[in-house]
């Protein structure tokens, strides 16, 4: 990075506020996804008159600059591709106001989840997306890649809380969009414009978020299976019962076994497993339970366990989160990679999508474990594979571009809550083709310079075996 830009950065941020330090960049160039790139420079402004006078530099100077909130992304949004700056908003942590009588609070870009909802929990209520990562992730990212979570089939997505934010746009300018108020219908929607956007159109630095009340109490079933069929089925009845379940997570045999084999069979040895939540006043909660339990028990379930012990429901939760890491355990030497990950599907598809996965992960001769928030759809497959073996990463992308096939060809999408990022960026461009043109003149109008996190999403061209994090040389 040009020494004159340095100063100029410097003098904004001050000398704890940035970094060129070569160690330092280079964990900058990792988020949770399978890629990496080193950047140019890493800054973390505490404010959002800071963002402005540093995207003015940016701007100026056509220096590319790529938002990061917690790196706890999945499909590379936060990787750096292009170089230039990373925007590092964890600084920008604050909750600035929370209005309980009016149902919205404002906090800055880098305020962490379950912080927010410690505050919110002391006065009865909560924000209900529910990520997988949600000790560390940050507002401002769930913001831009519109994150949910477990609980999106009854509480919704983060879009669906977003009242109004604060961006900066690749010009330096200052924008307040949407409203305090629970309703808004005055015009253009940019708020939502931005949910989901990834950091390609402005950096997020504050966020209005409307909260809901906490249910008075909640329970779960464990529901096994003998084949995964059966599983799907059960989903599909529970919604169609009408019954709306907080959540409802299903895993495979596969997903399964390695959890099992990891942390020490925490869950019952079966085909396909579903772990429903009910929640809401007490009454309703025993009555949905029991019809959770007789419409398993009508679909053939082999196992049944009803629950109301909160340690028995936090054990088969983190047996759930658990997957990605444990799909390792299967075979030593091998890595739990994310290349499809995050499909969707209607829920009747359920079914349909995982017998499909199966058969093209034994096609290509990869193990993948499927699993999920079944309820709204939404399914992760994280593949197992050798990391330093060029030709399992080509029978891993062959397979996942199949399951991207295949999930569309069902009426779904290639990404339910991760976002685009690289590693869904062609499969994205197959899905949606009809609407890149216009998501090409919204980002020209936008971002004229193309500064704003460039190469992602529509901009992405070629394979996405490239810039790897893994020793691969070919791939690196």
């Amino acid at each position: 990075m040009d020494q004159n830009i340095i100063s100029k950065i410097e003098s904004i941020v001050g000398k704890d506020g940035y970094s060129v330090n070569t160690a330092e960049l280079y964990t900058y160039g990792f988020d949770a996804s399978i890629f990496h790139k080193t950047p140019d420079m890493v800054i973390q402004p505490k404010t959002t008159e800071q963002v402005s006078e540093i995207m003015k530099i940016a701007n100026a100077e056509k220096i590319p600059v790529t938002p990061r909130g917690a790196g706890t992304g999945l499909c590379g949004s936060a990787v750096p591709i292009k170089g230039g700056i990373v925007m590092d908003m964890s600084r920008m942590n604050k909750i600035l106001h929370l209005s309980i009588e009016d149902l919205w609070v404002d906090v800055e870009a880098g305020c962490i989840y379950n912080t927010l909802n410690d505050e919110l929990g002391k006065y009865g209520f909560f924000f209900p997306c529910s990520p997988g990562s949600a000790e560390a992730a940050q507002i401002g990212g769930m913001v831009a890649t519109n994150a949910s979570g477990m609980k999106a089939v009854k509480y919704g997505a983060t879009r669906d809380f977003v009242l109004g934010l604060t961006f900066v746009k690749a010009d330096g300018e200052i924008v307040r969009a949407g409203t305090r108020t629970i309703k808004d219908s005055s015009g253009y929607q940019l708020a939502r414009l931005l949910c989901g956007s990834e950091g390609t159109l402005g950096i997020i630095t504050e966020v209005t978020l409307k909260f809901t009340s906490k249910p008075k109490t909640s329970a779960s079933v464990l529901v096994g299976f003998d084949n995964v069929k059966d599983a799907g089925r059960c989903v599909s009845a529970i919604i169609a019962k009408p019954l709306i379940p907080a959540s409802c997570e299903l895993m495979d045999k596969v997903s399964i076994d390695a959890v099992n084999q990891a942390t020490g069979n925490p869950l019952p040895n079966c085909e396909a497993l579903c772990i429903v939540e009910v929640d809401g006043e007490p009454e309703q909660v025993d009555r949905d339970l029991q019809i959770v339990a007789d419409l398993a028990k009508e679909i053939g379930a082999t196992t049944i366990i009803p629950t109301k012990d909160k340690k028995q429901i936090a054990a088969w939760t983190a047996a759930r989160k658990a997957v990605m890491t444990s799909l390792s355990a299967l075979k030593p030497g091998y890595s739990s990679v994310s290349l499809a990950d995050d499909m969707a599907v209607p829920v009747s598809k359920i079914p349909d999508a995982v017998i499909a996965y199966q058969e093209i992960s034994n096609k290509y001769r990869v193990t993948v474990a499927t699993y999920g928030h079944a309820a709204d759809g939404n399914l992760h497959t994280k593949m197992l594979l050798n990391p330093l073996d060029k030709d399992e990463w080509d029978r891993g992308v062959a397979a996942v571009s199949e399951i991207f096939e295949a999930t569309i060809a069902l009426g779904g999408t290639v990404t339910g809550e991760h976002g685009v990022g690289i590693s869904k960026a062609p499969d994205f461009q197959k899905e949606r083709k009809s609407v890149i043109s216009s998501i090409k003149a919204i980002k020209a109008a936008m971002d004229p310079n193309n500064i704003l996190n460039p190469g992602k999403l529509e901009q992405w061209e070629g394979s996405i075996l490239t810039n790897l994090r893994y020793p691969c040389k070919e791939y690196m």
